[in-house]
């Protein structure tokens, strides 16, 4: 725009030439030549009464020999602060013929302008006007390809939500996938669900990525929120500033929120199939007002994030449903006289579902007649084949059936209780398959007697003081249905000190490892926590050898001869285990 002033002023031989573009109260030069210090640095002056502002409104041109003297131009400010006397202006327009302002040319003295002299100033606007059409045009070519880009990457935030949102199981990764997919793109301070209470109240609140350092939730205990609008009208709430917040919701929303430091929030409706779940929200720290196409995608999100919502909900509460149950179905520890009982149980984390793992340990009839093994203290370990309802379902039976085996045939031991089940396995079509380790344990002199049979579990370790830890051999076939061959029990003393560990293979069985090893790191483990409360060392074991995330469920049970095993019936009671810490 400079190029073309310098043009006009050397082709027309003036001091001063102007490149003006009239705004509502002002007029702009990008473009001048001959101009004092003052204006060549603001590059603005006022447009009213101005000798561009004549040009525009009439949008022809403008040529007077003395602006001093016309009664057109007299009067304007800019003629006294420019000492404009001769003045020649020609309009500059857009494609549609909008006058945009004036290429000036400016005379100190009056003058009188050539015909030649006008026909070169309107070729100079013409091109001025060309120059600035061109412009305009690639201006528009790149807010254009800018909201084009704008578009596609909300598109894909789109498709993104699709994709990962269907593919969530849980309530807790709805949440962070969409905390996730809307701050990659929009870069909000917060992102929450509020869920309606009467969902559960295990899984409300306004959990959600929040800003550093903050460490209280988003909406309050009680009282207007923006959330609870949108949720109870079904529709997008916006709230822009403190000032909105209060007068919407009232001085206690609106401490609230200047106690978060937010700015701006958006809040959307989750409608699922048949009722609406919550709402999402969304919040900047600093002004935000979302447009048009932002709106189109958070509430596009917000409504896969209700069908994702709508399912993890279901799928919650039919693992919790699920978890109860199993969790019902392990055994309360007895106490006995002479030993120190603990368990411990952890579901799967990758799976986060229910399984076949189970433990058990309950008293049996201590006067058990010739030919029985006088056991005091039945405990079994055992893993059904399966990691669903329908393996707990199985399990459970499989616990119980064994537990009426052992009270049905008082004079037998673990091999007859093992193969009872099979029995009724078979007879009732129950279907169950698996592997166990049964146990009786019978007072002895300085200890214990332990009887086992093993249906193709994992052998238990055996601690005993002043020796290394092994594992007690000696396999049978797995339980399975119709199966009749023979099983066989082993027996051995448990001393004063001795630690015994039933484990399921989720402790030492993960893909790429090494199972022996795992299982010498548990052996180890468990000689060297001779010392260590029984509770302590299975947490220990747990940790050590199978992970904080273990990829199948984990059962132990372990039992520690503490004393000599006591002659009075009143040695048993109530006891306690560990249920997935």
């Amino acid at each position: 725009m400079d190029r073309f002033a310098r043009l006009a002023a050397n082709v027309l031989d003036v001091p001063v030439a102007l490149v003006a573009l009239a705004e509502s109260d002002r007029q702009v030069f990008p473009g001048m030549v001959g101009l004092d210090d003052a204006l060549s640095v603001s590059r603005e002056a006022g447009l009213a009464h101005s000798l561009c502002e004549y040009v525009v409104n009439s949008g022809g041109p403008l040529v007077v020999s003395d602006a001093r003297a016309d009664d057109r131009t007299r009067s304007g400010p800019v003629v006294a602060q420019l000492q404009v006397a001769g003045y020649a202006g020609m309009p500059l327009t857009d494609a549609d013929g909008v006058v945009l302002g004036s290429v000036s040319a400016i005379d100190s003295r009056p003058r009188r302008w050539s015909e030649r002299e006008v026909e070169a100033l309107a070729d100079l606007a013409a091109a001025c006007s060309a120059e600035l059409r061109l412009r305009i045009v690639s201006r528009q070519a790149e807010q254009a390809r800018a909201e084009t880009a704008a578009l596609l990457a909300r598109s894909e935030l789109v498709l993104r939500a699709a994709e990962v949102l269907a593919a969530t199981t849980g309530v807790e990764e709805v949440r962070r996938r969409v905390g996730e997919l809307i701050t990659s793109d929009l870069k909000p301070a917060y992102v929450g669900f509020s869920l309606e209470p009467a969902l559960s109240p295990s899984l409300t609140g306004a959990r959600g990525l929040r800003r550093a350092g903050q460490s209280r939730e988003v909406e309050p205990g009680d009282g207007p929120w923006p959330t609870a609008r949108a949720a109870r009208e079904r529709r997008m709430v916006v709230v822009d500033g403190a000032e909105e917040m209060r007068a919407s919701y009232g001085p206690a929303a609106a401490a609230r929120w200047d106690e978060l430091g937010f700015a701006s929030m958006v809040c959307l409706p989750m409608n699922g199939t048949r009722q609406t779940l919550g709402a999402l929200a969304v919040a900047w720290d600093s002004p935000h007002a979302p447009g048009l196409g932002e709106r189109a995608v958070l509430s596009a999100v917000s409504g896969y994030a209700a069908q994702a919502l709508e399912r993890a909900l279901f799928l919650d509460e039919r693992i919790n449903v699920a978890k109860q149950l199993q969790e019902a179905m392990l055994t309360d520890l007895p106490t006995v006289d002479g030993l120190e009982i603990a368990a411990l149980y952890r579901p799967a984390a990758e799976q986060d579902m229910v399984g076949g793992d189970w433990y058990d340990a309950y008293v049996l009839d201590r006067g058990a007649g010739p030919g029985g093994d006088g056991a005091a203290l039945a405990v079994t370990i055992g893993d059904i084949t399966g990691h669903d309802m329908r393996a707990a379902t199985l399990m459970g039976q499989a616990r119980s059936m064994l537990r009426q085996a052992d009270h049905d045939h008082p004079h037998g031991g673990p091999v007859t209780a093992v193969t009872a089940l099979e029995s009724a396995n078979t007879s009732l079509g129950t279907e169950l398959s698996g592997t166990l380790v049964h146990a009786h344990l019978a007072p002895a002199e300085e200890g214990w007697n332990l009887t086992w049979t093993n249906a193709g579990h994992p052998a238990p370790l055996l601690a005993r003081p002043d020796q290394t830890c092994h594992h007690l051999d000696g396999h049978n076939l797995l339980l399975h249905p119709g199966l009749s061959r023979p099983r066989t029990q082993q027996r051995l003393h448990l001393p004063l000190g001795a630690t015994l560990l039933l484990y399921t293979d989720g402790l030492v069985e993960r893909p790429g490892n090494d199972i022996d090893a795992g299982i010498r790191h548990a052996c180890t483990l468990l000689h060297d926590g001779a010392d260590m409360p029984l509770d302590d060392l299975l947490r220990h074991i747990a940790d050590r050898v199978a992970g904080a995330a273990p990829g199948d469920d984990v059962a132990l049970l372990a039992l520690r001869v503490t004393a000599p095993p006591s002659a009075s019936a009143d040695g048993v009671g109530a006891g306690r285990s560990i249920h997935g810490t």
